[in-house]
């Protein structure tokens, strides 16, 4: 007796559709389950939790040899997706069912229950279509509903199996709304003085580009990272559904789908495939956890030199490729970077309170540890410097109290400026310019055009480096509501370099 029934799987982050496909043969003596397919552990084990399921459901073991297969028959199947799916198939090879036509998708527990399994919202997307339904947990319930798909969700497989046999199907009546939440913990009136960084980072949120913060420990630069995402525009729908199914793949979607910028912070310690992804089962890392997002990495320099030379292709092109002898694999990774480190390995080099006690070598290879290209991957590098006791106990007089939310309202107005400029391009931010089009679209007057001919002679600037300068200068005569940018938006953009450190440790 034969059956065959669909089901799906997560290959990296990317659905696979697999026909699982189930042949009795009673005249076997032996009683028994044997899966083939290029199965891994959990889904070998899956024999164990069904023949469990089944007795616990009351519902009899067909006699004979049970035979599942699981094509394609090329690509390893991993997790535990497909015991819901198997389960139900053996019944339907035994005619205990009648035969049904649905992509199931669930984990089995012993007693029967149909346990919640990540990457149900990319799996409904990637396959939804008129003629295609879906049976799944119960628990996967609001992520499912974030999409147009049709579903059925079960919470056991006795529920399922009388629900196929009598045509009678529960109603779902849940709802799941996507709605922007702009509930954060922490906002941006709660810093204390320090107006340049604060600027910069409105920049920095306004252009897309990614920023490079220098100065003593404690002086508060983890504090403006963990913030920045609270000036960035509120996600658009597509970029919640997009993100929700990156953490749905990997199992970190809980019942919300992701509305919030996400924010990942990846220790200094941590390795290249934990950071980039891969891995022998390959999966994504945290720049693809960052999309739509920020990546803050602190401590820049005590990061492996391997791990931050290949952040070169994510913050180029927005994208991490993963190539495997059998498949490769793209993974999106468009992040803003914000990246802090103190100036030398004491922490101390240009500090006005605390003497530095480190030498010129040691100063110069601890800014070796980053990479030119690196760096002129980063729009803005600013310092962060120690204010004031008065200031950070507030008995100085505040001009800039700003809320997020206040600053948040000019980043979105910049942005939509780019968006109009740029519509007949594939760009929406100054950030992702090219030559090309810093010729076409950043126009400066003649006294723009001298101050920077100035600076640029003084410090032999690169043909990149001049860009970076005039993508900065461009955002921020967007902020200014400007479409010339003029000789403040240059100078402004000068003081977001790190020249007033020795050239020779950072170039």
């Amino acid at each position: 007796m034969f059956f065959s029934t669909k089901s799906a799987v997560i290959v990296g982050i990317t659905p696979l559709l697999v026909d699982v496909e189930v042949d009795i043969n009673q005249r076997s003596v032996k009683r028994d389950i044997n899966i083939v397919g290029l199965p891994d552990t959990a889904v070998k084990e899956s024999k164990q939790r069904i023949l469990s399921a089944f007795k616990n459901s009351n519902i009899l073991v067909p006699d004979g040899l049970i035979t599942v297969n699981l094509a394609p028959s090329d690509v390893k199947k991993e997790g535990t997706f497909l015991d819901f799916a198997i389960a139900l198939a053996i019944l339907g090879a035994a005619k205990y069912i009648p035969p049904f036509n649905s992509v199931v998708i669930g984990e089995l527990g012993l007693d029967g229950t149909v346990k919640k399994v990540k990457g149900v919202l990319p799996i409904l997307l990637e396959f939804q279509n008129s003629s295609t339904s879906f049976i799944i947990p119960a628990d996967n319930i609001p992520e499912a509903t974030a999409t147009k798909a049709n579903f059925l969700a079960f919470k056991s497989l006795y529920e399922a199996v009388q629900s196929i046999k009598t045509n009678q199907f529960p109603r779902i009546l849940y709802e799941i709304p996507i709605l922007q939440d702009d509930a954060y913990e922490v906002d941006f009136s709660e810093i204390r003085g320090h107006l340049v960084p604060k600027r910069a980072l409105e920049v920095a949120a306004s252009g897309g580009h990614n920023v490079l913060m220098v100065g003593p420990p404690g002086t508060g630069k983890t504090m403006f990272a963990r913030r920045f995402p609270t000036i960035l525009p509120p996600m658009s729908e597509h970029e919640i559904i997009e993100t929700s199914k990156i953490y749905s793949a990997i199992g970190l979607l809980d019942s919300k789908l992701v509305t919030k910028r996400p924010f990942r912070s990846p220790h200094h310690t941590s390795s290249a495939v934990a950071v980039i992804g891969g891995g022998t089962n390959v999966k994504p890392g945290e720049v693809t956890l960052a999309h739509n997002g920020v990546l803050f990495l602190d401590e820049l320099p005590e990061f492996r030199r391997d791990v931050l030379e290949a952040l070169r292709e994510p913050l180029e092109d927005g994208v991490v490729t993963v190539s495997r002898s059998k498949a490769t694999h793209v993974f999106p990774a468009s992040f803003q970077l914000i990246a802090a480190m103190n100036p030398c390995p004491c922490g101390y080099y240009g500090d006005k309170e605390i003497a530095c006690k480190c030498s010129p070598y040691e100063i110069k290879r601890y800014w070796k540890n980053i990479s030119g290209p690196i760096l002129d991957r980063i729009d803005i590098q600013i310092q962060v410097p120690r204010i004031s006791y008065d200031e950070m106990r507030g008995k100085v007089q505040q001009t800039n109290g700003e809320s997020s939310a206040q600053i948040r309202e000019r980043v979105v107005r910049a942005r939509e400026r780019q968006l109009r400029r740029y519509k007949e391009e594939n760009i929406k931010l100054n950030a992702k310019l090219t030559h090309r089009m810093v010729e076409k679209y950043i126009k400066l007057d003649d006294k723009a055009e001298d101050i920077l001919k100035i600076y640029a002679t003084k410090y032999r600037l690169s043909g990149r480096a001049l860009d970076k300068i005039l993508k900065v200068s461009r955002t921020i005569a967007d902020l200014n509501g400007d479409e010339i940018v003029d000789a403040k938006d240059v100078s402004e953009a000068l003081q977001y370099r790190l020249n007033n450190i020795e050239s020779d440790f950072i170039l």
